[in-house]
């Protein structure tokens, strides 16, 4: 299945799970997207929980949800940053409003809490921060992919092809 002439960004920060990167951007890729990695500095390397580097092709403050068709939010510790940059905020919130593919993964869940797109909408995330999506208003279910809407959601790497599945089932 490809996927011309879309586009996804992936959001980046200090400590993110290795996986929960480069497995959507180059699994995006290949399905045709064009895909970028997005950080609060462009040109900026960032690194993993375990050093692996990526660099921001473009700072988050750019982006806005008319020149993509998906992002993906990935966890690790990076979430617990991302969620604090209020640019990171109006991005997501700009994507789901447009019904634009919103994907996080892990604690990634994290960033939908502070974006507030989360109430009375189906989600899952890691077990660990299941309270605070519950808290956010999700309708929390143990599965490996939920889809509500444009909204996807994953607990952990082991997910990960599901997630992918069902990204681009929604692209």
């Amino acid at each position: 299945m490809t996927h011309k002439k879309k586009r996804a960004v992936v959001l980046v920060e200090n400590n993110y799970q290795e996986m929960e990167v480069w497995y959507p951007y180059y699994r995006l890729q290949e399905a045709g997207l064009d895909v970028i990695a997005a950080g609060r500095e462009a040109g900026k390397t960032y690194t993993s929980k375990l050093g692996y580097p990526i660099v921001s092709a473009q700072a988050i403050s750019t982006l806005h949800a008319t020149d993509f068709d998906a992002v993906v939010v990935p966890g690790g510790y990076a979430p617990d940053y991302l969620r604090s940059y209020p640019e990171v905020l109006r991005f997501v919130r700009g994507m789901d409003a447009a019904g634009k593919v919103v994907a996080a993964i892990c604690h990634a869940g994290w960033v939908l809490c502070s974006a507030g797109i989360l109430k009375d909408r189906h989600a899952t995330s890691f077990i660990n921060i299941k309270d605070d999506m519950v808290n956010a208003g999700a309708l929390w279910e143990d599965s490996e992919a939920v889809v509500d809407k444009n909204l996807v959601t994953s607990r952990k790497p082991a997910d990960l092809p599901a997630f992918l599945q069902a990204i681009l089932k929604l692209l």
